[in-house]
């Protein structure tokens, strides 16, 4: 079971406090924070809906842009040894070193 709303292309995290009773969580992928919360599963998702809407407005308001979620640019370390073989193995095999990394997280994932 995945834990994540989804509204407008934004997506949220469900989680429960059991020192306050409470469901809350925060829009993923983006730098802003922007949390909510409800009592129920009904006003978590009501209070998430209402948190991208407020977000919305405000940057609407201030002649800003929405921060889009999830932009594609991921920054990850890995020991020097892991860095080292995988920029020979992308050079050796005429790819570049995003387009391995992105390959490998995909066969990951993909099963």
């Amino acid at each position: 079971m995945i834990n994540v709303l989804e509204y407008k292309g934004y997506f949220g995290t469900v989680e429960y406090s059991a020192n306050d009773d409470v469901l809350f969580g925060k829009v993923m992928g983006v730098d802003s924070l922007i949390s909510f919360e409800g009592d129920s599963l009904k006003g978590l998702r009501e209070d998430f809906e209402n948190a991208i809407d407020d977000y919305l407005e405000i940057c609407a308001a201030d002649g800003l842009t929405p921060e889009a979620p999830y932009m594609g640019n991921l920054s990850v370390q890995v020991s020097p040894e892991l860095h080292k073989t995988l920029a020979i193995y992308s050079t050796s095999h005429g790819q570049t070193l995003n387009f391995t990394v992105e390959e490998a997280i995909k066969r990951h994932i993909s099963g």
